[in-house]
């Protein structure tokens, strides 16, 4: 089993242009999951046309690189400006904008970008 996992990091992460699709997918699903009305599933369905020209493990890094972006994307309007991003960041109000209204904002987004990559990257 762990040699099938190493297999998939090697056929993801060997392609040079995975790790640029990687970073421009976190990089729209930030965009698109802090936007209130926008959640991660609609920056899948925009993008999802876009996927239909690439080979399979690039599209399906792409759709998985927005997703996780935009869960992330979320909790920024969540601790800033009471507003959750997506549904998944309606927890984050109570205490991230009570840190935010203390001074301590950053903090707020600290943790919340450590619970969020770990949270990613543990499932």
């Amino acid at each position: 089993m762990i040699n099938y996992l190493m297999q998939g990091f090697l056929i993801v992460f060997s392609n040079p242009i995975n790790i640029l699709v990687i970073i421009l997918g976190v990089g729209a699903g930030i965009i698109i999951g802090a936007m209130p009305g926008l959640t991660a599933t609609m920056g899948i369905a925009i993008a999802l046309p876009l996927t239909f020209g690439m080979p399979p493990e690039v599209g399906l890094t792409l759709l998985i690189s927005i997703f996780i972006g935009g869960i992330h994307g979320g909790g920024i309007p969540a601790i800033l400006i009471k507003t959750p991003g997506t549904p998944a960041s309606a927890a984050t109000i109570s205490d991230g904008f009570a840190l935010t209204q203390k001074g301590e904002a950053s903090i707020a987004l600290g943790v919340h970008v450590f619970s969020s990559s770990t949270g990613s990257f543990l499932s």
